[in-house]
């Protein structure tokens, strides 16, 4: 079936009009999913969202996602409750004694947690909130920068799980042969312009060198006249913030941390196996080697801090389900066949950037994007004289300012949830930032366009038909993560 532009872009814009109109995230997702549904399914469109909804929670992606985010919230609470959280809180507030120190340290365990935008922002942000809120940072500020290290991080470092994602796409596509996946990536990593610009923004951020707008300058404001640090309707603090064990050690914190990243990086950067090993580690040390806690203890615990997670995870999978709609009603090909035809070569690149950039802020898609959109680009920069590496780089960098941008993308809520920071309040506070590394990158794009095809740009060049063949899917999508 053949849908028109408007009834293409309509759940996106139910979802923006409701998340205004209504500061809920879980409403907006709502909206526009039954909106694309009922397009879709017509009179059927309940129906179908439930079967949607059922598909979507059965499949290996979305369990894949529960069980690693509710897992590592349970390894959260059991790092508070043994005390490991107050000791790293207390040792850090030795030595930082200003919110900019907060945020820069903030900053710098971000681009040293780079196995996974997931566990970077849900380790950086429960361990440094305490310090933040005793510094009265306003807790946008925390959730910006945890999230700005979090995607855009993962784009630069070739042993991150985005890194192995992608590696895989590119042997598939033809930029790289069997095995050589990783070492392509690292030879784009130089032009993945927005990884390098969101994270250069966030010191200049902490140290006031950027100066705050709209929302943030609001939450300042508030915090500057005596208000809370965290927004209105954030979620609420945790239960175990104010029961953690006396006398906590800093290995109470380091070692179940450490068991997290060496059991990810050698499972193949399988981030499930690493929190699995972090909470068998974390109970070992708390349980039978230092004695802070009891079975029970170690049990109810960790089963709190899963069920801390579910608002979190519950807007994940309703993210997932306006994916599949997107998918269905074509959200990708219409944006690609209204730009690729009407670009220059020396514009390709910036092009691309600002279309996926588009997409994934409307679809919440960020890997299933790449595996849609880069077996196109490949040839099609081939075919019109650009380098396609310059190009992918385009493609990539995108997806992590979509993931940065989305206000329900999943390290978006993750990172409103780590920083006890409403998601709408968090969203809106970090745009214009994600904005300004957008912009530059785009400039960016477009020089490097022009450096490439050494001209001026040109008017645009005919377009092979067969580079745009929408039908070339052929990457095998089985990768799990949020998209």
């Amino acid at each position: 079936m053949e849908f028109s532009a408007w009834q293409i872009l309509l759940p996106t814009l139910v979802v923006l009009v409701v998340a205004v109109t209504t500061r809920s995230t879980l409403s907006a997702l709502v909206g526009g999913i039954l909106a694309g549904h009922l397009i879709l399914d017509g009179t059927r469109c309940v129906a179908q969202a439930s079967a949607s909804l059922l598909d979507r929670l059965t499949s290996p992606t979305v369990a894949w996602v529960v069980l690693v985010c509710g897992l590592l919230g349970g390894l959260t609470y059991l790092l508070v409750r043994g005390g490991g959280m107050g000791a790293l809180a207390s040792l850090v507030g030795r030595h930082v004694t200003t919110g900019r120190g907060g945020l820069l340290v903030a900053w710098l365990a971000g681009l040293f947690i780079f196995i996974d935008d997931y566990l970077n922002v849900l380790l950086v942000g429960g361990s440094l909130r305490p310090v933040t809120d005793r510094l009265r940072v306003p807790r946008e500020r925390l959730a910006y920068v945890i999230d700005a290290t979090a995607a855009p991080v993962c784009l630069l470092v070739p042993l991150s799980t985005w890194a192995v994602y992608v590696a895989g796409l590119l042997e598939g596509c033809g930029m790289a042969g069997p095995g050589d996946g990783l070492a392509a990536y690292t030879r784009l990593i130089p032009m993945m312009f927005y990884g390098w610009a969101a994270v250069a923004l966030v010191p200049l951020f902490a140290c006031g060198l950027l100066p705050s707008w709209g929302t943030m300058r609001a939450a300042d404001e508030r915090v500057a006249a005596g208000g809370a640090v965290a927004p209105p309707d954030s979620p609420p603090e945790p239960e175990t913030s104010e029961t953690g064990l006396p006398d906590g050690s800093l290995a109470d914190f380091l070692l179940p941390v450490a068991a997290l990243v060496i059991g990810t990086v050698l499972s193949d950067t399988d981030a499930l196996q690493g929190a699995v090993w972090a909470i068998l580690a974390a109970a070992i040390w708390l349980g039978l080697v230092r004695r802070r806690m009891t079975a029970a203890d170690l049990v109810d615990t960790t089963c709190r801090g899963i069920a801390s997670m579910i608002p979190a995870l519950a807007t994940i999978v309703l993210a997932f389900m306006l994916q599949e709609v997107n998918t269905r009603l074509g959200l990708t090909e219409l944006v690609i066949q209204s730009v690729a035809p009407r670009v220059s070569a020396a514009a390709l690149p910036a092009a691309t950037f600002l279309a996926v950039a588009v997409i994934t802020v409307a679809s919440g898609s960020f890997w299933g994007t790449y595996a849609i959109v880069l077996p196109m680009v490949v040839p099609l920069a081939g075919e019109m004289g650009i380098d396609p590496a310059l190009t992918v780089a385009a493609v990539i960098s995108a997806g992590g300012f979509g993931s940065h941008a989305c206000f329900f993308g999943d390290s978006t809520v993750l990172a409103s949830r780590a920083a006890g920071c409403n998601n709408l309040a968090h969203a809106r506070s970090q745009f214009p930032y994600a904005l300004l590394g957008g912009g530059l990158s785009t400039v960016a794009y477009f020089a490097a366009g022009w450096i490439a095809t050494g001209g001026l740009l040109g008017p645009a060049d005919t377009v092979p038909s067969k580079a745009l063949d929408l039908n070339q899917k052929s990457i095998n999508y089985s990768s799990v993560h949020a998209d």
